[in-house]
């Protein structure tokens, strides 16, 4: 508890000894005016409450005590010209309650609706340190060297290409190259996954990252304003200004209900006996409990609170969400888009068939191998690295044909590897077949074909799980969008089980592809596209909600996408939808839940059959059971 909370509790806790201790004593209680003993409670002969002087005094104390502050504040904003909001709900419907002879109900009236402040003060507050949890990654310094001693200095003094040092258990304070040491990262802050990274020197890092083992020498990429910490603080910090539907609709609700009860509470207090329906004492004490009732604290702060709680859960997985209106989207998700490279799959090729048409299998990919030893293409590497323990001196011969492949003399034999081009080039027959799902390269020597490889890119282990978990949370269409060829597109989405695949599009037309789906998407669905964030800025920016993974780092993905997941781990995603589609419930909850119980006791006590105690269940009990259903979302999310 914070110091204001903490003394906040003590006025409770005193305020209420002191109401309970005027209670026990059935109203008699001692007064330093020469009257011994003083009846609190006073009864006119129609049986209703009526004021007293030395009745209502005794418990001024606890009144004020406890509710100072809010006739204060009533007081001020009606200055101001801010006259309907909860204070003054709460000051008319207290001293309403004095003036009636209600003196303890009046007491309890407040007592309890502080006690509903300090429970919304605590819930803010836990709402508040689990983003702010999140803001521990700023580092507070950067080691340079300066005349061969290091230096503390701050981050944002550090220029580019400068080199700074950082020793283990410090957080990385900017995006750079390591240039020297190695050791393993923290990435836990950024990412939420707990598996530390190891790096060496050539390797790219980002700030925010914890250090673990080995002294890094780095050479800054970039200003600390453009960094990725900075970045991540920037969209977390603003997150809160993006409102959703919701908190709009509550906070123009309240702009109109407040004053509407208001005036209802008057016309409830004096219409009625100028009908010469009832006394104004009775019209008067329920047009009180009518005020009492009608304070919509309840929504104004758990909305708010529950969408605040569910960024503040996801950033905690690695998963940045701009704000509470894409958190409001991704919770109606009902078409989720997704680029290929890089996202469903690694972006890195590998040999996934061999096929010998003389030989061996291993016999073909040694010798590709080997003939692809001086290639620096990505297929070729690719091929190299599925046959690692190759004898490269063998090779006497190498030369690239661009476009084709290569030719290679490998133990005197003159070796082909490439493309159909290249074989009919030199006259080697090849056989005839179905289009496989990547990219083939053929192999012959001396004029024999030998065989065939085909290089893919490999799917991430995390997608199957991803696309699975995307369905048991609802998600109706799953669709692939890619530039490659039709046979790799459509293998992927067969190993996936993806319901379209959209394959040999340009980025203009996965534009126009994500634009006749927005078209076919029923009431209410909102369309998903999760890209890598770098080339993917247009269909991103284009659909109701854009999600860029793998983004540590990326500036594209940061300003490009409404969420960010911030590794590779596609399963991040379904996470996301299940956090916001737990916080649009918990919000949906707290609505039906708070206005029904008000609307319920505000008719009641139009008709006489609610009490002062009722109301304070309706406006206090209501708000702390709101907020504790609120802060619900402020529970670590297990991913």
């Amino acid at each position: 508890m914070t110091k204001k909370q903490k003394k906040m509790l003590g006025r409770i806790l005193v305020s209420f000894a002191l109401l309970l201790g005027l209670s026990l004593w059935g109203g008699r209680i001692w007064l330093p005016v020469g009257i011994p003993f003083v009846s609190v409670s006073h009864v006119s002969e129609t049986g209703q409450p009526a004021f007293s002087l030395a009745g209502w005094v005794p418990y001024l104390i606890p009144y004020f005590i406890i509710g100072w502050d809010v006739l204060w504040r009533a007081i001020r904003n009606i200055k101001n010209g801010q006259v309907f909001d909860e204070n003054f709900l709460m000051a008319v419907a207290t001293v309403g309650a004095f003036g009636c002879g209600e003196y303890r109900e009046g007491v309890a009236v407040m007592l309890f609706y502080q006690v509903g402040e300090l429970f919304q003060s605590v819930a803010v507050d836990r709402s508040r340190r689990s983003i702010s949890d999140l803001m521990d990654i700023r580092p507070d310094y950067a080691n340079v060297e300066q005349e061969g001693q290091l230096v503390q200095v701050d981050p944002e003094e550090v220029s580019v290409g400068d080199t700074i040092l950082v020793k283990p258990g410090e957080r990385i304070p900017l995006d750079g190259v390591v240039t020297e040491g190695s050791s393993t990262l923290d990435t836990a802050a950024l990412t939420g996954e707990s598996m530390p990274r190891e790096v060496g020197e050539g390797r790219d890092v980002v700030s925010g990252c914890i250090n673990l083992s080995g002294v890094l020498r780095i050479r800054v990429t970039k200003p600390f304003e453009d960094s990725t910490v900075s970045k991540i603080l920037e969209l977390v910090e603003n997150s809160a200004s993006k409102k959703a539907k919701a908190e709009h609709f509550i906070t123009k609700f309240a702009r109109y209900y407040t004053p509407a009860v208001v005036f209802a509470a008057l016309a409830l207090a004096f219409l009625p006996p100028l009908l010469g329906l009832g006394t104004f004492g009775m019209w008067i004490q329920r047009a009180l409990i009518f005020l009492v009732v009608s304070c919509p604290c309840a929504l104004v702060i758990s909305i708010p609170l529950s969408f605040f709680g569910g960024i503040g859960g996801a950033s905690r997985q690695g998963i940045l969400v701009k704000g509470g209106n894409y958190l409001e989207a991704l919770a109606q998700a009902g078409i989720v888009v997704f680029d290929k490279t890089g996202t469903l799959t690694q972006g890195r090729f590998a040999v996934t068939e061999a096929e010998a048409a003389a030989g061996s299998r291993e016999e073909l990919l040694e010798l590709a191998a080997l003939a692809e030893h001086f290639s620096t293409h990505p297929i070729s590497r690719s091929i190299q690295e599925a046959c690692p323990e190759a004898d490269f001196s063998r090779v006497t011969q190498a030369e690239e044909l661009p476009g084709r492949g290569v030719r290679a003399v490998v133990d005197g034999r003159t070796v082909l590897a490439g493309n159909g081009k290249l074989m009919k080039e030199f006259g080697v027959a090849v056989p005839e077949g179905g289009e496989p799902a990547g990219t083939v390269v053929y192999v012959a020597a001396d004029g024999q074909y030998l065989g065939r490889l085909v290089v893919a890119d490999q799917i991430k282990e995390s997608a199957p799980q991803a696309l699975r978990m995307l369905k048991a949370e609802g998600v109706g269409r799953t669709v692939m969008l890619t530039g490659d060829a039709p046979a790799v597109g459509q293998a992927v989405g067969k190993a996936l089980g993806l319901d379209e695949v959209h394959a040999g599009l340009l980025p203009g037309d996965k534009v126009e592809r994500v634009e006749q789906l927005l078209v076919q998407k029923r009431p209410g669905e909102q369309l998903v596209f999760v890209g890598d964030g770098i080339n993917d800025a247009p269909v991103l920016s284009r659909a109701d909600v854009g999600v860029a993974m793998g983004a540590m780092g990326s500036d594209a993905a940061i300003e490009a996408a409404d969420v960010v997941l911030m590794d590779d781990d596609l399963t991040k995603l379904p996470v996301a939808v299940s956090i916001a589609r737990k916080t649009l419930r918990i919000v949906r909850q707290n609505i039906v839940f708070a206005l029904g119980v008000k609307f319920l006791v505000l008719i009641l006590s139009a008709f006489g059959m609610a009490n002062m105690w009722m109301a304070v269940f309706a406006d206090v009990g209501v708000s702390v059971l709101a907020i504790l259903n609120a802060s619900r979302m402020l529970r670590k999310t297990k991913s």
